[in-house]
């Protein structure tokens, strides 16, 4: 097998052998025109290069299956172990035949690198019944996903991206221990593989900075204030790495690119002092990614005791560069993340070697290391299983084993021995790109242009509308609803591949949709709930199922990126200017509407959400291309009001988490985010009533934007969270349009009973008025199953019913 000109001088294959459809194995061999692998200490212009971190999910989401086939009780532990093996090895070897020097390890996990490091900590909050020793699978997962019994612990983003960690649940009663000895095994693990690798751990700073108080610990406490009682355990694991063999360790501490205060950058300084002499012997590197790092966090990094080098972001931190260029500590690895681990754009190996000389000029030829901006977990995994990708576009792409290629390119560039076929092809497919007549729509920029004159709000204010919307619908009070999508059984999947594959004519599988969104309708019915969804039974996802109908966009068929867990999305690829041909979902809008005299939902995704959730072009600014997607989703929502539906979800999933991690930047892009939204549905009557949903995120520091995207009802997420949503509301926060907290997280098979889910309303009720209160899931169903889902949602109808009874009864 032979890969595209984007990287000419490799061939690679790949053999994958499976004794059942979940378990792979895997045995990679490449052969290059590089010469053997370099090491910082060689004499003379050395070659260095380093990889912040791998995707772990594998080639074809491997671990997916076999975790979903481990916790379905379909195969064994020692079955699931084996597959991470065979991908952690195939991974190594891949990185050490590129010729790369610093190689991660401990960057894979079975679901969250940060609950990986709670389990090294023994951080297990009491309810999982944890009694110490090292930690297995069942506490583990339990915290990952719950169970039968008890909730999951809290997800959300990972900083700006779509990735989700586990957050840790820490007080001053947390007793820490060393209960995890993964980062320890996969060294040795690697290195009895004949490979050296740079084991990654969350820096101490950092893992308390992305933890919160536990329940029942005030929400003051201090989480820094742990740092004494958790450093013993970090000494701990790198005695046990230094007695292991390694020579070098990399602590990630990525909030460094945060605004944080005098207290919390005295933290770094306090943790390596202490870790010092610990880590005396050891070469450290302190990575940070994401964005800029401030100039006091700076200041702060570089000046910390017993550290060899320092990982940046260059790509989305190009003022770092000038941070760099006025002063770097003599002496010291400055690790250059010049390669993109956040999108899948081929790099400019022109621009970023004149980046890496001028480096060179400032803190010495023999202390810069070629590394990616970040770990390349946030892009797809390899460019060669695109087999069915336009050829001229795919020109223009690399995924992680080509970013891997780039980085080697480019340091042994740095070092003199520059690959003069591969430089020439990179800037050919640079060029091509510029120059490509499919990337611009002249009559799309136009359109696009023309929106900056207005602010696109509707005429009449939100109480007015609600009134008018009302009177049309006639609903109940604490009116329910899901969020979407209903499950995706395993047959729906079959009708959908084969579809796709043209194994089935298009009337059967017209047929076969429409007999499963009656099925669905008929089920809310049967359970009472009062404005029903179709069930999206024809979708893929949420983004691209919106993409394949949209043009400018290309997709890909192995290109998944971890979003949770098991979890994966595989986000389109946005090249160029955005239209919207034809409708997208009007027939099954429409075709659902038939079935029931209820309410249904029109479903669409936002503007926001398509551009965050896509690989999106860098060739222009994201506002530009985000307003492109709001007028073909404006032309959508338009065509479903005048097809008679009447009310219409824009769902906005995805809007938080695009937010820039420096609050001087925030403003900006909330007014673009927002404006983007509004544009949508600003032409729609009073009586159309728009929702929105939002999942995952912390609202509490946006609700004046979400207010401003003056939407008729929000849904949001809010169970899993312990409500923090409400406490803007407890705050005085006036919020005057209908919302639906989430009653409870569908992330977890466990089911809440009436009781539960009406003790949640209550406490709703206790800050918002009943006539804007509306009863619904966190987030959509679509990873459930039917024996989860029909009970949970009969019981959120009971307690819905129990609390109209109360309200309604006299006092």
């Amino acid at each position: 097998m032979k890969l595209v000109s984007v990287v000419p001088f490799i061939s690679l294959s790949l053999r994958l052998q499976s004794k059942k459809p979940f378990f792979s194995s895997f045995s990679f061999s490449f052969s290059f025109s590089t010469k053997p692998r370099f090491s910082l200490s060689t004499r003379g212009r050395a070659m260095a290069s380093h990889i912040v971190g791998y995707p772990r999910m594998g080639p074809k989401r491997e671990l997916k299956f076999a975790l979903e086939s481990f916790w379905d009780n379909k195969s064994s532990a020692e079955e699931l172990k084996k597959v991470a093996a065979d991908l952690r090895s195939s991974i190594w070897k891949q990185m050490a035949n590129a010729g790369i020097n610093h190689i991660p390890s401990n960057t894979f996990s079975y679901y969250d690198q940060v609950l990986d490091t709670t389990a090294m900590l023994g951080a297990v909050p009491p309810r999982y019944g944890w009694n110490g020793g090292e930690i297995g699978f069942d506490v583990y997962f339990s915290m990952a996903r719950g169970n039968a019994s008890l909730p999951a612990m809290e997800m959300t983003k990972w900083f700006d991206t779509n990735y989700h960690f586990i957050v840790p649940e820490l007080g001053p009663d947390v007793k820490f221990s060393y209960a995890s000895h993964k980062a320890v095994d996969e060294f040795k693990e690697a290195k009895a593989l004949g490979i050296d690798t740079v084991p990654v751990l969350i820096g101490p700073v950092s893992y308390l900075l992305l933890s919160k108080p536990a329940k029942g610990v005030e929400k003051s406490f201090s989480l820094l204030s742990l740092i004494d009682k958790i450093l013993p355990v970090y000494k701990e694991v790198v005695a046990e790495l230094k007695a292991a063999g390694a020579t070098w360790i990399q602590f990630d501490e990525p909030t460094l690119v945060l605004d944080l205060d005098a207290h919390q950058l005295q933290a770094f300084n306090h943790a390596y002092s202490v870790l010092e002499s610990s880590l005396a012997g050891l070469n450290v590197l302190i990575a940070t990614y994401f964005a800029d790092v401030p100039v006091d966090a700076y200041k702060t990094l570089t000046s910390l005791k017993g550290i060899a080098g320092y990982g940046f972001d260059l790509v989305r931190g190009t003022q770092t560069l000038d941070l760099i260029k006025s002063g770097f500590p003599s002496g010291k690895y400055l690790f250059a993340g010049v390669v993109d681990g956040r999108n899948i754009w081929a790099n400019d190996l022109a621009s970023s070697l004149s980046t890496l000389q001028a480096l060179e000029g400032v803190v010495g030829k023999d202390k810069i290391v070629v590394s990616t901006s970040c770990s390349l977990l946030h892009t797809a995994v390899d460019l060669v299983n695109e087999t069915k990708l336009d050829q001229e576009i795919k020109s223009w792409l690399a995924f992680a084993a080509q970013k891997v290629v780039e980085v080697n390119a480019l340091s042994k560039a740095l070092s003199g021995h520059k690959d003069e076929a591969f430089f020439s092809a990179n800037a050919a497919a640079q060029a091509s790109r510029k120059s490509s007549p499919r990337v611009t729509n002249e009559a799309v920029q136009k359109a696009a242009a023309a929106l900056k004159g207005s602010d696109h709000r509707r005429a009449t204010n939100v109480s007015a509308r609600l009134e008018a919307q009302q009177k049309k619908l006639n609903l109940p009070n604490l009116p329910t609803t899901t969020i979407g999508s209903f499950p995706q059984t395993l047959e729906l999947r079959r009708v959908r591949r084969e579809y796709k594959a043209k194994k089935i004519s298009e009337e059967d599988y017209v047929k076969a949709i429409k007999e499963e969104i009656n099925k669905v309708v008929k089920l809310q019915e049967e359970l009472d709930i009062d404005v029903l969804v179709h069930g999206e039974p024809e979708r893929n996802d949420m983004v691209e199922y919106f993409g394949e109908q949209l043009s400018g966009f290309a997709f890909t068929v192995n290109g998944w990126v971890q979003s949770y867990g098991s979890r994966c999305v595989k986000p389109p690829i946005i090249y160029g200017d955005v239209s919207r041909p034809k409708p997208m979902t009007v027939f099954w809008s429409s075709t659902a509407q038939s079935f029931s005299k209820r309410p249904m939902k029109g479903m669409l995704t936002g503007p926001v959400t398509i551009l965050n959730w896509s690989f999106v072009r860098n060739d222009q600014p994201r506002s530009e291309t985000c307003y492109q997607i709001a007028l073909a989703i404006k032309d959508e929502v338009e065509d479903l009001e005048k097809a008679g539906i009447t009310v219409i979800q824009i769902d906005e999933a995805a809007l938080r988490e695009g937010l820039p991690l420096r609050k001087s930047e925030q403003a900006f892009y909330l007014n673009w985010a927002v404006h983007s939204f509004r544009i949508t549905n600003t032409g729609v009557l009073d009586t159309t009533q728009i929702h929105t949903h939002m999942c995952y995120s912390n609202f509490n520091d946006i609700i004046h934007s979400i207010i401003d995207m003056d939407a008729d009802v929000i849904t949001i997420e809010n169970s899993r969270s312990d409500e923090k949503l409400l406490s803007v509301f407890r705050e005085g926060v006036k919020y005057g349009a209908g919302i639906g907290p989430g009653v409870y997280d569908i992330h977890s098979p466990r089911i809440p009973s009436t009781e539960e889910i009406a003790d949640r309303i209550n406490k709703m009720l206790a800050v918002l008025e009943s006539n804007i209160l509306w009863v619904n899931p966190d987030c959509g169903l679509k990873t459930r199953k039917y024996s989860e889902v029909k009970p949970a949602l009969s019981n959120m109808v009971a307690a819905a019913k129990l609390l109209r009874t109360q309200l309604a009864s006299p006092k």
